[in-house]
């Protein structure tokens, strides 16, 4: 687990040294829990993979150096755009384990991936190194073609135009309720796109405002029905969603309210809580045990605390304690 953890911090920092950012040691440290020299290990490791880019396409020019006006490393030079047979067969693999495509869509985004391979012999030995995966690819349960859809509803978010559709709910598939909705971010979880978007309804002033104060969440094949309206909405760069702050906060794409929740965690390691809860914050830690602080949107967190056993205790709010409880009896009771 340690090595994973890493690993993210790594490729977050690669990933600012990208959009321009500087990387400095010493707030980098502080931020990520470890020391100096953990930093600089991972800023090797950076320019170590640029240096192998470098000389697998001398049109990646790109190097970490360091800059003294802005107290930090940063990123110099440019990248080639086109992919590496490496990346084009990671992002393959990652493609069939995701299930996130019909098998159509996923042979097409297949094929055109392994045309970019270069020379044509790399083109073979990545098609021999998906074939069997490709072969056996199992596509989800009533999973539907939504390529277009995505697009649709890219263009709409983009255009801040409102959107009414038609949604089968999963508790019941065969019917479908009416929203109108301001689209505001398309998200990939546990092999499904989502739609977050805020749902409107008309005030007595005829104007459509916010049902809720928290986006819904929406799985994108169980749209029904999707018709862009005339009317557009606003939003101030104040009060904009960020669909990246929202996904650190939300389990299994379950919205509702914001809230702080605390656990008790036991044992040596708690990377496991950490990592799954991008907001987890350590507040107290003892020999054996600590409390983690996290914020989460809705009760979504709820099957992921069950999974953990007896390792993890909710502490805070007393109302998710409560349902934690009364979930354990219930789940008790089965086996008696």
């Amino acid at each position: 687990m340690g090595t994973k953890r890493k690993n993210a911090r790594t490729l977050d920092m690669y990933e600012r040294l990208r959009e321009g950012k500087a990387i400095n040691k010493r707030r980098e440290a502080a931020n990520f829990g470890v020391d100096e020299r953990s930093i600089q290990r991972d800023i090797d490791d950076i320019r170590a993979f640029l240096c192998d880019r470098s000389a697998e396409d001398c049109r990646d020019t790109r190097e970490v150096v360091y800059d003294r006006a802005r107290e930090g490393f940063v990123m110099t030079g440019g990248e080639s755009s086109s992919m590496t047979n490496s990346e084009i067969l990671a992002v393959a693999k990652i493609l069939l384990e995701s299930r996130a495509f019909t098998r159509r869509e996923l042979n097409a985004i297949l094929d055109k991936l392994v045309d970019g391979c270069a020379p044509l012999k790399s083109m073979k030995l990545v098609s021999e190194l998906i074939a069997n995966e490709k072969y056996h690819y199992v596509e989800l349960h009533r999973k539907e073609y939504i390529q277009d859809k995505l697009w649709d509803i890219g263009m709409d978010i983009q255009s801040r135009h409102l959107v009414s559709i038609r949604y089968a709910r999963g508790t019941a598939p065969r019917e479908a309720v009416r929203r109108v909705i301001e689209p505001v971010a398309i998200l990939f979880s546990e092999y499904y796109f989502y739609l977050n978007a805020f749902i409107v309804e008309k005030n007595e002033q005829g104007e459509y405002v916010h049902k809720y104060g928290y986006p819904a969440v929406f799985r994108i094949d169980r749209i029904k029905g999707y018709r862009r309206m005339e009317e557009r909405f606003r939003v101030t760069y104040a009060n904009r969603f960020e669909e990246g702050e929202f996904r650190k906060r939300v389990q299994f794409m379950y919205a509702g309210r914001l809230m702080t929740i605390k656990l008790k965690y036991r044992g040596d390691n708690p990377e496991p809580i950490l990592d799954r809860l991008p907001t987890a914050r350590i507040v107290e830690q003892y020999e054996h045990e600590c409390v983690i602080e996290a914020e989460v949107y809705g009760k979504g967190c709820v099957m992921w605390l069950l999974s953990q056993g007896s390792r993890v205790e909710v502490l805070r709010p007393d109302g998710l304690r409560e349902e934690m409880k009364d979930l354990l009896t219930e789940m008790l009771a089965l086996y008696e």
